[in-house]
């Protein structure tokens, strides 16, 4: 059966029902690693579905970090959303170009600033557009609406806390990273990183996660993933990456089956893996 939750995944046929509702706001979150050669708001300008905005990750992020696309504060996300005509008592969906990516790190970004109301398109665009669902290139009327928030801090740690819980072992904390990168085995895609993972920590690649197309595995097969990585599912999980990007398809998959106790470590490898006093691992 397809997902129809607006809270956390929704079809390509579902959003096709609801395009003309008047209180559905749809981003292009697209966002891709510099080896993917793609260019992310090119593509949105050639082609996007009808009334989608732009949500550009590396400007809604805190540029004051050297961190690569770290959560924005409270404010300059209130001020982006606003200006974009997203606000209180909208729909959200979210999509991206490359399946299921980065749109989900968006949906965590809007439950860490207490905006319930979104969705990841599943599948996202490739499958929108191979299902004939219309495309176009105009930019969208978009009209100020005001917003509220309130940052949901339980949803998110620091290098401190992941510390500790590494060390404590009290949490399973989630690696999405691919396994030669979670086992050393690869080089990391940003420079002056070393190599390996977070002691204690479980890989579950983020891509075992998905079917060929894009699109979720039901909720029966995503427990099975995290099973067989070794994750206990009763406990309180922490989901990290290469940046904070596809932690959040760990975080969705969770909230999907039903596991509420999750955060995402927003630092991720490229904060961990640049400090030698925290310990890396290798290996399986």
């Amino acid at each position: 059966m397809p997902y129809n939750d607006p809270k956390t995944l929704v079809s390509t046929d579902w959003l096709a029902q609801h395009l003309n509702d008047p209180d559905l706001r749809i981003l292009d979150a697209s966002w891709y690693l510099p080896d993917m050669g793609r260019d992310p708001k090119a593509e949105y300008d050639k082609a996007h579905i009808p009334g989608a905005r732009f949500f550009d990750i590396e400007e809604i992020s805190d540029q004051r970090s050297a961190l690569p696309h770290m959560a924005p504060p409270v404010e300059k996300f209130m001020s982006r959303m606003r200006a974009m005509g997203v606000g209180d008592g909208h729909q959200v969906v979210v999509y991206d170009g490359a399946g299921l990516f980065s749109a989900a790190r968006i949906w965590w970004l809007f439950r860490l600033m207490g905006k319930t109301d979104i969705a990841v398109l599943d599948g996202g665009l490739a499958k929108w557009i191979s299902q004939g669902h219309p495309v176009d290139d105009s930019p969208p009327i978009v009209r100020d609406r005001h917003m509220t928030t309130s940052r949901q801090n339980h949803l998110v740690r620091d290098v401190t806390q992941v510390a500790s819980a590494s060390k404590l072992e009290d949490h399973e904390i989630i690696d999405a990273r691919s396994p030669a990168r979670f086992r050393g085995d690869s080089p990391e895609p940003r420079k002056g990183l070393r190599a390996g993972h977070i002691p204690n920590s479980s890989n579950v690649h983020y891509a075992t996660l998905l079917k060929p197309d894009g699109t979720m595995k039901d909720p029966t097969a995503i427990k099975a993933v995290f099973q067989a990585a070794g994750v206990d599912l009763s406990r309180p999980a922490i989901t990290t990456c290469g940046s904070g990007v596809t932690a959040a398809i760990l975080s969705l998959a969770l909230e999907v089956i039903g596991h509420r106790n999750h955060a995402l470590y927003d630092g991720s490898w490229a904060e961990w893996g640049m400090f030698d006093y925290l310990k890396a691992e290798t290996g399986a």
